[in-house]
């Protein structure tokens, strides 16, 4: 397997398409990346590209087959390597017309030869038709109409089974019954919907990757993709495939050994990759957790709880919101999913039984799934949990005793679905639920994230690096994807808040003093949002309020919105901006927070470019970075702008400049690049890793270690560091060398205020001659 150096994600679209991406190739080597991260390739009906249609082809929307051998012969006249997205759990079907496959199943069911593309549960309550929930609340038949060979409904589009035609008289209605699938109300996709989705998204149908014959059709072109040169894959969503691991040893066979492989995989505190998976690693997630609890003050939170308590009224620690929030998932989005589990377990007398008892399990599953036999313990210790918390529930035992061999046995077709439900159930009902209601400290609600224990001292995260060191080397690092709840700046600036407990809990009792909303917690975000984004342009910082009020679901959400709720949040919103009385507290603790917040955001950014792994630079966080959910964090990048300010940086160093720490970035670019292209031209001097210790009064400050050559000094707490004097008699023995950053030389006993006085960073490469003099 040959790894990147490192990888820049580009979210190819319409907008950015690959000819686009391949006049990117000067400005990526330039950066220092080493190969492109390209969003899924194939057609879709998106911007996004999760949503692939049809498997033959490179997307003509997004450039087409021609672009994409431009791109490969841009990236190859680069030095580039070609990443690219593989999307293998589901596939779009909200337009059924622009996707063949599943327009076949439904113009003729069962009997299409595209039907086990697809999971539908043909034995269930609804037959052998596939159950579509797209009816409003106020349909009438006059709705339905057919023209040509379909039968449409406003803008949906649908088949007309073979013989099932209109006759003399006959009405759209009439016709819609004889069709091999059923237009239903969309409320009825909670409870009734009978094909297995993406979570509960009713537009991604999944697909049977682990028949072989589906792997093969759907998978021609990525074959052909490695082929063409591109030189890896990441795998999109793994845990919703029946069988991930053996999946990813047919994907390994097609990619060929020399393909570097990585999974988006959420790994929960303490878990580890299945070891029997042939990938290098996942895409980066669980680093991310590594390095922000490594920037957030553990001492700061015990305070922020208690502000977090008086301030909203929540009682609930962040365990009991994730059951709150699985249990609400599991009964309602995607309570079909746990009805047809139910379905597989005849031998329990009554459905709602075995409902419940699967659901106090799904409940109970502390990581996204199990992967039996790996993973073994983990379904153990849910099953040992459910029973300690229902001891008086005789029923609800005796259920679960009954079902407990068969969840077990890794070829029982409960076993398989139920391992697939636990994932949908935990994404759904923790990064999209719980996430939106415990608010105490959001910069620690991220995907893969630990918001019950967001804060770590050095040790921890030097260990961490050890383990990943051994365990997988040529795993990725990141800090943003497209996924992330907020952009990596706004985090660090968030966890200043750690640091400044008591300034915090003031200006957010002051903020719900004079803009008060009935829903505490959704407040308390939203306030924490401006304190982390800043003052965003103000149809933004709406969208996303938007977007967290309904996941909340608390006083709101998706299906039935409350008006009235969400204007109250809306006119809060205006008030930030437009209310001086609210502006200008809370923009003079913006500034308080700013200068730390970039501290903050230098330290994370070297650290990740430099520990452990192959480091990804998520689209446009080259420089600083305020966005927050999708689609904000996917908004257009002004690439000709990065292209010349690295122009720009490079003529200054050749002056002997550096640039300033304010608000254009450029500083965040100059550490990127010069840490890029250490990686990239100097491979050797991150070999292994070693920690760094310092003495004197702020050695708590300091994070730093050895990669064999290059060393990274990072600094951590900024806030505290200033209220304690700076860094006053700490030193640190280094080795002879020359820092990138500044071009300062140092070496021996150093004083870490030297070594920082121009950043709060330094990157040190070893000058092997002075040393052997």
């Amino acid at each position: 397997m040959t790894a990147p150096a490192s990888t820049y994600r580009l979210q190819i679209s319409a907008g950015l398409d690959l000819n686009a991406a391949a006049g990117l190739a000067d400005y990526l080597a330039a950066l220092g990346a080493g190969a492109y991260y390209l969003s899924p390739l194939l057609p879709s009906t998106s911007d996004h590209g999760y949503d692939t249609v049809s498997f033959g082809t490179v997307d003509p929307v997004r450039g087409g087959e021609s672009a994409w051998r431009r791109l490969l012969a841009a990236a190859r006249g680069r030095g580039l390597g070609v990443i690219v997205d593989v999307v293998p759990n589901h596939t779009g079907v909200a337009h059924p017309a622009e996707n063949p496959a599943w327009w076949s199943l439904l113009r003729l069911g069962p009997a299409s030869p595209h039907a086990p593309w697809f999971d539908v549960d043909w034995s269930g309550p609804a037959g052998q038709v596939v159950l579509l929930p797209v009816l409003g609340d106020d349909v009438e038949p006059g709705q339905l109409r057919i023209e040509g060979d379909e039968l449409r409904y406003f803008e949906h589009r649908f088949p007309i089974a073979p013989g099932t035609g209109p006759v003399a008289d006959d009405t759209a209605a009439r016709v819609h019954e004889r069709q091999h699938y059923r237009l239903v109300n969309f409320r009825r996709a909670d409870t009734d919907q009978n094909y297995r989705r993406f979570f509960a998204v009713m537009s991604l149908a999944g697909l049977r990757v682990e028949d072989p014959e589906v792997f093969e059709a759907t998978h021609g072109r990525i074959r052909g993709l490695i082929a063409d040169g591109a030189a890896g894959l990441r795998v999109d969503h793994p845990d919703g495939l029946a069988d991930p691991a053996g999946y990813l040893t047919r994907l390994r066979e097609l990619a060929g050994d020399d393909a570097w492989i990585t999974v988006e995989k959420i790994l929960e505190p303490g878990e580890q990759l299945p070891s029997s998976w042939p990938v290098e690693g996942t895409t980066g997630y669980d680093a991310l957790t590594e390095v922000a609890r490594a920037f957030v003050d553990p001492a700061g939170i015990a305070p922020l709880d208690a502000a977090y308590r008086e301030l909203t009224g929540d009682p609930r620690t962040f365990a009991e919101h994730v059951a709150a929030g699985k249990r609400m998932i599991a009964t309602t989005i995607l309570r079909a999913e746990v009805l047809r589990l139910a379905r597989l377990v005849p031998e329990v007398a009554r459905a709602d039984e075995a409902a419940a008892a699967l659901t106090e399990l799904l409940v109970a599953f502390d990581v996204y799934r199990s992967y039996l036999p790996e993973g073994a313990d983990r379904l153990e210790a849910a099953l040992a949990a459910v029973r300690a918390s229902s001891p008086e529930d005789a029923a609800l035992v005796a259920v679960l005793d009954a079902l407990a061999p068969r969840l077990r046995d890794p070829g029982d077709e409960l076993c398989v679905r139920f391992q697939q439900t636990s994932g949908a159930v935990m994404a759904k009902g923790v990064e999209d639920t719980a996430y939106y209601r415990y608010t105490r400290f959001v910069a620690a609600n991220e995907v893969g994230g630990d918001p019950g224990s967001p804060g770590a001292e050095p040790a921890e995260f030097h260990a961490a690096q050890r383990r990943r060191e051994r365990r997988a080397p040529a795993s990725m690092t990141t800090l943003s994807t497209h996924d992330t709840k907020r952009g990596e700046d706004v985090r660090a600036r968030l966890a200043v808040l750690a640091e400044l407990p008591g300034e915090w809990t003031t200006l957010a009792r002051l903020l719900m003093e004079r803009a008060p909303l009935p829903d505490r917690p959704v407040a308390y975000l939203l306030w924490q949002t401006f304190v982390g984004a800043g003052f965003i342009e103000p149809d933004r910082m709406h969208a996303y309020a938007e977007k967290a009020m309904r996941e909340a679901a608390t006083s709101t959400g998706w299906i039935d919105p409350d008006a009235g709720f969400e204007a109250a949040v809306h006119d809060v919103i205006d008030r930030a901006y437009e209310d001086p009385e609210i502006r200008e507290p809370l923009g003079e603790f913006i500034g308080v927070l700013t200068p730390h917040g970039r501290s903050n955001s230098l330290a994370q950014k070297l650290v990740q470019l430099t520990m452990p792994g192959i480091p990804d630079v998520y689209h446009g966080t080259e420089l600083w970075d305020d966005s927050l959910v999708d689609p904000d964090n996917r908004r257009p990048v002004d690439f000709a702008a990065r292209a010349d300010l690295i122009e720009r940086l490079d003529r200054a160093a050749e002056a002997g400049r550096t640039p300033p720490i304010d608000g254009t970035g450029a500083a965040k670019a100059w550490v990127v690049s010069r840490a890029l292209r250490l990686r990239r031209d100097r491979p050797e001097l991150f070999a292994r890793y070693a920690p760094l210790a310092a003495t004197g009064p702020a050695t708590d400050h300091l994070l730093a270690f050895d990669r064999g050559g290059a060393i990274t000094l990072a600094t951590r707490l900024p806030a505290g560091l200033e209220r304690a004097g700076g860094w006053r008699e700490t030193r640190v023995d280094l080795p002879a060398g020359i820092d990138v950053l500044t071009g300062a030389r140092h070496g021996g006993p150093t004083a870490v205020a030297d070594l920082l006085a121009r950043y709060p960073v330094a990157l040190l490469v070893r000058d092997e001659e002075e040393e052997a003099q």
